[in-house]
């Protein structure tokens, strides 16, 4: 049976060990970090300042031990920029670094103005692939974002899984790149209910999410 839980803070190296192992052959994730020496040594501190606020906020999720974990960023929480700027100006060589810069300024113009669940990372390790947890992790968290009447937002960092996000909602929204960056592309999903209301008549979608008769 699979378990999906809360990632307590006391294992927030569990999950994070989790991301780098399914980031390994990312397209993004190494051409930030093509030397893997440097990868293993400095992704684990670019997952804590990109995606290490779900970890505070009890919005990290992991499936089936640390087979796949999610991590979440709830409305008005943002990834810790000083962290994130800090470690690419001391990780990433200088030659390299506007591009760097030049893809996370596109990413944050994308964001939606509204208030959204961000998803910075998920990932599940090479030998758990194909099992459907991906999916599984995406589906428990996008019930709290319909519950919420919240939109959900990430970037795909690889165009074979943009058909996954497709299937649980999300739609294209363009794409990033600059100079010789690998592609990124930002998706956006609007709350199921929403979806429903429109279908509705007027009034009678708001009484619904309610859970009036």
């Amino acid at each position: 049976m699979t378990v999906i839980k809360t990632v307590p803070a006391s294992d927030e190296n569990a999950a994070i060990s989790t991301i780098v192992m399914a980031f390994s052959a990312d397209p993004a994730a190494r051409w930030l970090y093509p030397d893997s020496q440097r990868y293993l040594e400095y992704f684990p501190s670019f997952v804590k300042a990109f995606a290490g606020a779900a970890f505070e906020h009890g919005s990290a999720d992991c499936i089936d031990g640390y087979s796949g974990a999610a991590l979440w960023l709830p409305p008005g929480i943002h990834p810790d920029e000083k962290a994130l700027i800090a470690l690419l100006e001391r990780t990433v060589p200088e030659q390299h670094r506007a591009q760097v810069f030049g893809v996370l300024e596109q990413m944050d113009r994308y964001h939606p103005s509204e208030p959204h669940w961000y998803l910075p990372m998920i990932g599940v390790v090479p030998e758990k692939q194909g099992n459907g947890y991906g999916s599984a992790l995406l589906k428990h968290a996008l019930a709290r974002c319909d519950e919420d009447s919240k939109l959900a937002y990430l970037e795909s960092s690889s165009p074979k899984n943009i058909p996954l996000y497709e299937r649980h909602g999300f739609e294209l929204l363009g794409t990033i790149q600059v100079g010789s960056s690998p592609p990124l592309f930002p998706m956006l999903r609007t709350p199921r209910y929403f979806e429903a209301q429109q279908n509705q008549p007027a009034g009678l979608g708001l009484m619904a999410k309610r859970g009036r008769p």
